[in-house]
């Protein structure tokens, strides 16, 4: 679904990620790990159409992309900055929408459904600073949901909320994922990588590369403790720990 061939970007000169080849099938949910300053939200900026390459290819069922992809949904880390205080939570989720042909009724009962979907149904007539941090996320991973897209790319979208929340939040990208739905989930958190992810994927290096690409293979998924007990996740989680900690040198 997508194809990343031989991707280069540079800031003012500086190099910052190179010669990247990536594929990723449809309905498969790719983490992207690796030491700050790597290139990993660049990467993301890039498949999004928000950064221009300075060489290679992003292809998104097999048709080059020439800025912002079709089907294209974004969560980002600072929940905050991304949902608009002034509009009510229904009114936040329903925002991608009006750029469609639905009508106001449809858009309403669009945005309740997503919000069922993530547990906060309650909530739609709220404003953000009405609902805590997690909660606040949950809406943003309602609105990514909202216009059912085939690409989403999250930005470490757990990376502000506590440790309970966050393993919450976790599980609820596991139910809410669907085949029709690729993924890419940037994030610092390595448990966190193996724990939803597919695949890992390490970047490394300055300019960035892909140092390792290791698929994920437990044996049966769990809750959270009963996974993270299993030895394939403790092996591989060292595994991808190891490969993180030699490409920051």
């Amino acid at each position: 679904m997508l194809e990343i061939a031989g991707l280069t970007h540079a800031y003012d000169g500086q190099p910052v990620l190179e010669d990247i080849h990536l594929s990723v099938a449809r309905g498969e949910l790719v983490s992207i790990v690796g030491p700050s300053g790597c290139g990993k939200s660049t990467l993301l900026r890039c498949v999004a159409g928000l950064a221009a390459p300075a060489a290679g290819k992003i292809l998104v069922d097999g048709t080059e992309a020439a800025g912002v992809p079709a089907g294209l949904a974004v969560v980002f880390q600072e929940y905050g900055r991304s949902l608009l205080p002034w509009l009510s939570v229904r009114e936040n989720v329903a925002l991608p929408l009006r750029r469609t042909p639905m009508s106001r009724t449809g858009r309403r009962a669009a945005a309740v459904a997503a919000l069922e979907s993530v547990g906060l149904a309650g909530a739609a007539r709220k404003h953000p600073a009405q609902l805590s941090g997690g909660m606040q996320q949950r809406v943003a991973i309602a609105r990514a949901l909202v216009c059912r897209p085939s690409l989403l790319l999250m930005d470490e979208p757990f990376g502000s909320v506590d440790a309970q929340t966050r393993e919450d939040l976790e599980d609820l990208l596991l139910e809410v994922r669907n085949p029709n739905m690729t993924i890419l989930f940037v994030t610092h958190d390595i448990d966190e990588s193996v724990y939803v992810g597919d695949r890992v994927v390490v970047l490394g290096g300055h300019p960035g590369r892909i140092v390792a690409d290791l698929p994920v293979r437990l044996p049966v998924r769990g809750d959270q403790i009963a996974t993270r007990e299993q030895p394939e996740f403790v092996r591989l989680r060292a595994e991808v720990g190891r490969r993180v900690r030699i490409s920051s040198r």
